[in-house]
């Protein structure tokens, strides 16, 4: 089976290869036949890469160590989930699944593109080739995942206990088709500057893959984020880490894209500029692919890979980067210019949304590189942490959360600034009336904190007061409002279920930032501390053995004010027995969405234990606000209009008075 996988990636990186090549060749000579060939190979080589990844999957449940993938990253008593998830737990198989992914996304782009221009199916199915061919050779000339040992050993050596955790059953997958799933809008953007040729057609094709990229980066950004949280024992959310920025490079720039789409959809205009927001994203998901695994960051997020994989990344980001970008600047005077518009509109408004993004994805991209650069030139080694990115970052960010709501209700082409504030006076006062309140609980120096409020809620507000103005509500009966509400279309709920859940993840951020109490003490069996009005008493350690792991776990009792008990929390210090590696389990109580946060550290020499508690008020506001995110994201591609072929639904609009006439 193991050679049946391995034999499996060669013969895909042979169909890929067919894939790039013929169509392409199809596409410039006009051949049908030659043209029709991408689509079959698409499917054939996701298939092949399926039976790979089923290989290997089945060689870590089996616990076959003569695999010496298997041998490295695996235990034969570790629990199954993790003998499946570790699957992809390392370099070799997570760029296996990471192949698989983009091969899958190719069989998509071949099942559901048959109302596409041919030669424009045949460039975008065959640029989907390139990039599969140029992985699936990286994986096989440098990151073998079906290497063999021989002798076999007895036992392995197990899977790195952090990732030994339900979030990597999620977060991976979730990232991964978030990344690769922008290559669909990379490969668009290529073929259409192949072409020569570019409408809003090809927005309204280009779209809905950029919203189900999107979506998926969001839950993967957003899990990952409470995986860290939970799992490290640190009581953070977000570091500003490298890695993670890697992340949030692509979703800053994918969500710039995802809103210049609709302008270019709706008014035939940014067409330039919205083919180099498909290069530049793809080309951001590939750069953090490179920074994770070429070893240049140290990161917890970062496989340890030798520098001659760096290397072949390197040389992979240099060729679809740079190639795309030369084609970009050779062809984007060609293509037509879009439409004109007046700065106060919806496209304006939109404009203002991309200038903020982008502005904003630069500066991350200048503080994670940086630190590279001055390193690579002057060998000193610098850190830029959390402060760098919170001066520049956020400043960029508050205006555009302040223009958010006024987009969707700003008219298209020539908007009315002064009539959208009057409307939206009502979200502004409520948001006022937050700040007042959140000033009145806060004391003096929180007023930065009511602030945050106030803004979280003017976005939230902004939300429905956009959805109640569109179902003209207050100025028709309510029978009819009803009826305008349920007839609104699927992307204007969508819209503004993002943009809600926006302003619930600022609320959560805000919070927790602003609000947060940590305490730090040396405890004993039954000593007390007091947090947030909670009263949390040091019961007791006690030893437990896990299958491949023991742990001394300190057990807690938490009361309330008035001295009720209301709960246990259970936090320990684990030691993975095969790679004798010590991880922090985090114990946590969720009140509301609040939470209370126990962590353990290091013994004393007296017998206590040193101990730090946190009291997160909101704290899980940040992760539901990205799971309304993605629900929005999920409405959107829900709409009708995503799902049916742009130049076919106009014909047949255009056909149906004409054969009325004729009847």
């Amino acid at each position: 089976m193991v050679e049946t996988g391995h034999f499996a990636l060669v013969l895909a990186f042979a169909l890929a290869l067919v894939q790039f090549a013929v169509p392409l060749v199809g596409a410039r000579t006009g051949d049908a036949r030659l043209m029709a060939v991408g689509g079959p190979a698409a499917v054939a080589g996701f298939a092949l890469v399926v039976l790979s990844f089923f290989a290997l999957t089945a060689a870590y449940v089996q616990s076959d160590f003569s695999v010496a993938n298997v041998w490295e990253n695996s235990h034969s008593l570790k629990p199954m989930l993790y003998k499946v998830t570790g699957v992809w737990g390392n370099h070799e198989g997570s760029m296996l699944l990471w192949v698989l992914i983009l091969t899958f996304f190719g069989a998509l782009v071949a099942w559901f593109s048959g109302n596409l221009p041919a030669t424009l199916r045949a460039n975008v199915l065959s640029i989907q080739g390139l990039i599969g061919a140029a992985f699936l050779l990286f994986i096989l000339a440098t990151s073998n995942p079906f290497a063999r040992i021989n002798p076999a050993p007895i036992e392995g050596r197990d899977l790195n206990p952090i990732l030994q955790d339900i979030g990597l059953a999620v977060h991976p997958p979730l990232l991964y088709l978030g990344y690769v799933g922008f290559s669909v809008c990379f490969s668009f953007a290529v073929a259409a500057l192949i072409e020569g040729r570019i409408d809003a057609a090809w927005a309204r094709w280009v779209r809905p893959w950029t919203l189900a990229a999107w979506i998926f980066l969001t839950g993967g950004i957003a899990m990952g984020s409470y995986w860290a949280y939970y799992e490290l024992g640190w009581g953070g959310w977000w570091f500003w880490d490298p890695v993670e920025n890697a992340s949030f490079l692509p979703w800053l720039s994918g969500t710039a894209l995802l809103h210049s789409a609709i302008v270019m959809e709706k008014r035939s205009a940014l067409k330039i500029w919205t083919l180099l927001l498909a290069i530049l994203t793809f080309s951001l998901s590939l750069l953090g692919t490179f920074l994770v695994r070429s070893g240049v960051l140290t990161s917890v997020h970062a496989f340890a890979t030798d520098p001659s994989r760096g290397l072949f990344i390197l040389a992979i980001l240099v060729f679809f980067i740079g190639g795309s970008l030369s084609l970009f600047a050779l062809r984007a005077s060609s293509l037509t210019q879009g439409g004109l518009f007046q700065p106060i509109s919806r496209e304006g408004a939109l404009v203002l949304n991309n200038l903020f993004l982008t502005t904003a994805t630069a500066t991350v991209l200048i503080g994670t590189l940086y630190p590279l650069l001055v390193e690579a030139v002057t060998g000193d080694k610098i850190s830029v942490g959390a402060p760098f990115f919170n001066m520049t970052f956020v400043p960029l960010v508050v205006p555009l959360l302040l223009a958010v709501p006024f987009g969707p209700l700003l008219a298209w082409k020539r908007g009315d600034l002064a009539g959208v504030a009057q409307r939206l006076f009502g979200t502004a006062g409520g948001a006022l009336l937050a700040v007042m309140i959140a000033l009145f609980f806060i004391d003096g120096t929180g007023v930065l904190a009511a602030l945050g409020i106030g803004l979280a809620v003017w976005l939230m507000l902004g939300a429905v007061t956009d959805l109640a103005l569109k179902a003209g509500i207050g100025n028709v009966g309510a029978r009819v409002a009803v009826r305008r509400f349920v007839g609104l279309p699927r992307s204007v709920f969508g819209t503004a279920l993002a943009h809600f859940g926006l302003g619930i993840t600022t609320l959560g951020i805000v919070a927790v930032t602003s609000l947060e109490i940590e305490e730090i003490a040396v405890m004993r069996p039954g000593d007390t501390l007091t947090a947030a009005g909670y009263t949390l008493r040091f019961e007791e350690i006690s030893p437990y053995r896990g299958p491949n792991y023991t742990e001394d776990q300190g057990r807690f009792v938490y009361f309330d004010a008035a001295g009720r008990r209301v709960g246990e929390i259970v936090s320990s210090k684990r030691l993975y027995t095969a790679r004798q590696m010590p991880t922090t389990e985090a114990g946590i109580a969720t009140r509301g969405f609040s939470q209370l946060y126990v962590s353990l550290g290091d013994p004393t020499a007296d017998g206590g234990v040193v101990v730090r508690v946190w009291w997160k008020p909101l704290v899980l506001l940040i992760w539901l606000g990205g799971v309304v995110m993605m629900a929005g994201g999920t409405v959107s591609l829900l709409d009708r209009r995503l799902r049916i072929g742009a130049p076919a639904a106009r014909r047949e609009r255009v056909a149906r008075p004409a054969e009325a006439a004729a009847e």
